[in-house]
């Protein structure tokens, strides 16, 4: 059985389910609160795309002892809400194996968002009041929504958003998962913000934050960790950022929601990736003595990994999240 069938078959499986329960439904709505405590985004703002408007920057309060699995919940959560997409932006089929437990061979072939996997103007306009709830969990983040509704009035509720909302998604999932206060986690529009408050933590400059950074193969990847790359510059390692701690760069980061040691691959969630709430399966080896390390993010160097200082939870976390759990036949 090849390593990438075992560790997508959770995923396979919750596909398989929400197609006998969506019908031809290509995402899942957001659970209620009963099974899953997490306030949707959508609840943070008003308006419709051309007058949206943020209400509510509030963030929770959970102990550090819940924050990974919580963590991990929520951004699955989101991944559904966003249509499941995989790996180089194409989105796994529901109809190809709705009674499979395992992940086909054909799995590439079945995905369905196509290479470049855009989302459609339509779902554009679904999602518009989703990201801009993101974008209500940064700080000083209201003249973004305000250039956007320049552009929804100018192009339609279907046209995609002007600034880069990664991190501000990442932001929203930290606000959601109880670590709302800048000293734990300094939410930001921009990921290195937070990047560079870890590095000041490892390096013994920032006592409350409660991630701390670590080159990729230094640390044991959890669910609930953060994996980090950068464009502009690119950067080799932490050595690299913490020549230039402070300045802008432009970076990304995801959040680790499954590791599967035997198969050597680490799942992850980030959003805006190629505009969508996207799941990656990253490639990682065990160098001898040391930790499983992440390769690359689709051929880009990852130079940080976040850790989050916090109880672990099973690698397989993503298997227990109330999304998958929920589901007919799961």
């Amino acid at each position: 059985m090849p390593a990438f069938r075992p560790l997508l078959q959770a995923s396979m499986l919750m596909l398989a389910s929400a197609s006998l329960h969506a019908q031809s439904q290509e995402f899942l709505p957001r659970l209620p609160a009963d099974i899953l405590d997490v306030r949707s985004p959508v609840d943070r703002v008003v308006g419709a795309p051309g007058s949206m408007r943020i209400t509510d920057r509030s963030c929770r309060s959970v102990p550090l002892s819940n924050a990974r699995q919580r963590i991990v919940d929520t951004a699955v959560q989101e991944w559904a809400y966003f249509g499941f997409s995989v790996d180089e932006q194409q989105r796994l089929n529901p109809a190809a194996q709705r009674s499979s437990q395992q992940f086909p061979q054909s799995a590439p072939q079945a995905m369905g968002r196509g290479t470049f996997g855009r989302l459609s103007t339509d779902e554009n306009a679904r999602l518009a009041s989703s990201i801009a709830g993101y974008w209500a969990a940064t700080p000083d983040s209201d003249w973004i929504v305000q250039g956007q509704n320049v552009n929804w009035n100018s192009e339609g509720a279907g046209a995609r958003w002007r600034n880069a909302w990664s991190a501000a998604f990442i932001s929203w999932v930290m606000c959601e998962s109880g670590l709302g206060d800048p000293d734990q986690f300094r939410r930001a529009i921009a990921h290195h913000s937070y990047i560079d408050q870890a590095i000041r933590a490892t390096d013994g400059n920032d006592a409350e934050s409660v991630y701390s950074a670590f080159d990729p193969g230094q640390a044991a990847v959890e669910p609930g960790d953060l994996l980090c790359r950068g464009s502009r510059p690119v950067y080799r390692n932490l050595a690299d950022r913490r020549s230039q701690i402070g300045e802008g760069a432009r970076t990304h980061c995801d959040i680790v929601v499954k590791v599967d040691t035997d198969a050597q691959k680490i799942m992850v969630i980030g959003g805006n990736v190629r505009g969508t709430v996207r799941m990656k399966v990253l490639h990682a080896v065990q160098d001898d003595g040391g930790e499983l390390r992440p390769l690359s993010d689709n051929g880009r160097v990852l130079f940080a990994h976040l850790k989050l200082e916090a109880p672990a939870i099973a690698l397989n976390a993503l298997d227990n999240t109330p999304t998958l759990r929920a589901l007919p036949g799961s």
